[in-house]
């Protein structure tokens, strides 16, 4: 049987490109070696983490803030039924994909795939069988898998030295957590185990958290992350992971020239970042080009340097987003149903699930002095906002960057409770072109969070008025 579209992969970016080709009249097939749709992103990665994340939320609102809203609870931890809930939620999600593929009448090839040639696909299958299927159109989808530390050898138990898939699954809180990496994953999950009680030290390479992210906002993230019992060890390079005793140590040195120094810990996660997968996809037998950092090369159209084979999300240049993967998987359907498809990659918000979130679109001031672009910035305290006070969610602040001579919005970082929500108008904002002029003078309601985003772009161009 012959398709107009063959996805291998189903992944945010796959299993959305998949569904859009099929809307779009195109005869669809995914391939997926996993028993579930989802990629990382639905089983091991974000929607579990999401899920604990917030379950971990409750607990810390429980024993620190129902208090003084009036509210006298005892809460206990049962840790066996947090990871029940993260576990329904991942099922839920995978059966909720099932659905989708039978809905929209796309063939699933259970096994390993690999290109051929041009147009031609094998699936290998966990039976042995190996099946060869036709297609017009070939998209890799194959996301990434985690990178560990480059130069040092690291023996990954998941028990004691963690990827981030066994740091979501730890049978008991460790006493003790080092966290190498000081970036999104290695954050969020030293966040749930810190407020479950494990005393938490990140060590990072780079002089500061949340490397790429606006410098003023990582800065003010760190110190809260602080308060809450993160111990930071910045500009370490580590050398050294290995098993000590019941735990674990880690041996790193100053960046800059220094002593080594080893810390111990009942468990290790390393959190460095992650590397697109392309291993026994037959890409180099194909002739598909890749970059120097092993992935896969595209142009604007997503289109490799073999005519019908595409390439999308994490295996590609471009951050490694789900909700990335996914704009990238409904382009390829759109360009090859004939359309134009385009993602506009200077709007695509990133978020960091911890308490608070932080929240960013667009560029960061780094960013526009070493571009020398002249900008306007305006900030405003939610400490300063009705609603935040009321919640007792008063940490952060919104800081809106503005051309300083046309008032166009050219970044928007939102540190505070709910950041992950309200970066989206500011998306909105952007993908119009739109000036902080415009945002400010969009009526909020009132009492909300977002009247912070509100009076910060107002101080863009003129002065808040509640500060």
């Amino acid at each position: 049987m012959a398709y107009d579209v063959v996805v291998i992969g189903t992944g945010p970016g796959g299993y959305v490109c998949a569904i859009k080709a099929a809307q779009l009249g195109l005869r669809t097939a995914v391939v997926e070696k996993l028993p579930t749709h989802g990629g990382t992103c639905v089983n091991v990665g974000c929607i579990p983490s999401k899920a604990l994340l917030y379950a971990t939320e409750m607990f810390s609102e429980a024993q620190h803030s129902f208090a003084s809203l009036g509210v006298e609870v005892a809460p206990k931890l049962n840790l066996r039924q947090m990871l029940a809930h993260k576990k329904q939620t991942v099922d839920q999600n995978t059966k909720g994909l099932d659905f989708l593929m039978k809905k929209n009448k796309i063939d699933v090839l259970r096994g390993v795939g690999r290109i051929l040639a041009p147009g031609k696909v094998s699936v290998a299958g966990a039976d042995g069988n190996t099946q060869e299927v036709e297609t017009k159109n070939i998209v890799i989808a194959t996301g990434s898998e985690v990178a560990g530390i480059p130069g040092v050898k690291v023996e990954f138990d998941e028990k004691v030295i963690l990827t981030s898939t066994g740091a979501l699954d730890l049978e008991k809180v460790p006493g003790t957590l080092i966290v190498v990496g000081g970036g999104v994953i290695g954050l969020e999950l030293g966040s749930v185990w810190a407020r479950l009680g494990a005393k938490v030290t990140v060590v990072e390479y780079l002089d500061a958290i949340l490397g790429g992210m606006d410098g003023e906002v990582a800065s003010q993230f760190q110190r809260l992350l602080g308060k809450q019992g993160f111990t930071f060890r910045l500009g370490a390079r580590v050398t050294a992971v290995a098993k000590s005793g019941a735990g674990a140590s880690v041996t790193f040195e100053p960046v800059k020239g220094g002593p080594a120094e080893t810390l111990q810990a009942d468990a290790v996660l390393v959190a460095t970042g992650r590397k697109p997968y392309t291993e026994d996809l037959g890409l180099k037998e194909a002739g598909i080009a890749l970059d120097e950092r092993g992935r896969v090369k595209t142009d604007h159209h997503l289109r490799t340097n073999i005519p019908g084979i595409y390439a999308i999300g994490d295996v590609i240049a471009g951050p490694m987003l789900a909700h990335k993967a996914e704009d990238e998987g409904v382009a390829v359907a759109e360009i090859i149903a004939g359309q134009a498809g385009h993602v506009n990659y200077d709007v695509i918000p990133g978020v960091v699930y911890t308490s608070p979130e932080v929240a960013s679109v667009g560029r960061t001031e780094e960013q526009l002095k070493a571009a020398g672009i002249a900008y306007a910035v305006g900030k405003f305290p939610f400490s300063a906002n009705g609603r935040a006070r009321a919640m007792l969610h008063t940490d952060g602040f919104v800081k809106v960057l503005a051309d300083k001579k046309t008032d166009r919005v050219l970044g928007v970082h939102i540190m505070g409770f709910g950041a992950g929500e309200m970066i989206h108008e500011a998306a909105v904002l952007m993908e119009f072109g739109g000036s902080a002029e415009d945002l400010a003078r969009t009526c909020h309601a009132h009492p909300t969070m977002s009247e912070a985003v509100k009076e910060a772009a107002l101080a863009a161009f003129a002065k808040p008025i509640h500060i």
